[in-house]
């Protein structure tokens, strides 16, 4: 398997992800604060929304790729 069909299989599986869960979720730490020996740590939960139009796009462009005939010299 060369490379161009690794990344289109990569590209496809990432769009069924994005459609399947339509987005991620990530901890980021916002705030900190040391009194004395007590350390503060605030995280929030952060949510990131994936388009639809962007994994439909990979899932297609993936496909493309896969059906693109190899070009060997």
């Amino acid at each position: 398997m060369n490379s161009i069909k690794g990344v289109a299989i990569v590209l496809i599986a990432a769009g069924v992800l994005a459609l399947a869960y339509g987005g991620f979720s990530y901890t980021k730490e916002t705030h900190e604060g040391n009194i004395g020996p007590i350390s503060l740590t605030v995280k929030d939960r952060e949510h990131v929304n994936v388009p639809v139009w962007a994994g439909v796009a990979a899932i297609v462009i993936g496909a493309g790729f896969l059906l693109v005939p190899n070009s060997k010299s």
